[in-house]
């Protein structure tokens, strides 16, 4: 399985406010695209879909950005990625409308491939955004600018 790109900045922008989460300044969307190198516009969806998700708590106007709403370790991965991601059927036959195969009276794939996809959600449900999170918030230092050059314990480039 593989994530959207869409996922990957949502748990980018999660990330990255909870490696903040201790700084007197809201979290910008200037400040992530800027260390990931991602559309600003494209993060602006994704912030706003986050914050109608109750994830985010943002301002608008000088001095605002976005918190996170609730603590790093009530945010569930997998809660998460179920949320942003669209299609978890893996083969045709997962969805009964549209399967046309002609083994899948016989065929076992479906079960196997349903039992990994049940194991991958289950590795998800079991961390927290806190988990994901190397640097404690601490010690994330607030900037002298509104921008900031990274974040410790982050990566500063799309992995």
């Amino acid at each position: 399985m593989r994530l959207t790109q869409w996922t990957d900045y949502t748990l980018r922008v999660l990330m990255y406010c909870a490696a903040c989460e201790g700084r007197a300044q809201p979290v910008t969307i200037s400040e992530i695209a800027d260390n990931y190198s991602i559309s600003r516009s494209h993060l602006t969806k994704i912030v706003q879909e986050l914050a109608a998700q109750k994830l985010l708590e943002t301002t608008r106007g000088r001095g605002g950005g976005m918190r996170l709403m609730k603590a790093p370790h009530e945010i569930n991965l997998g809660a998460v990625v179920r949320a942003t991601e669209t299609d978890f059927t893996m083969v045709e036959c997962f969805d009964p409308t549209t399967n046309q195969c002609r083994l899948s009276p016989h065929c076992g794939l479906k079960g196997i491939l349903n039992q990994a996809m049940q194991s991958y959600f289950s590795v998800l449900d079991g961390v927290s955004l806190a988990d994901l999170v190397a640097v404690p918030a601490a010690t994330v230092a607030s900037p002298k600018s509104r921008r900031m050059a990274a974040v410790p314990g982050l990566p500063t480039v799309p992995g």
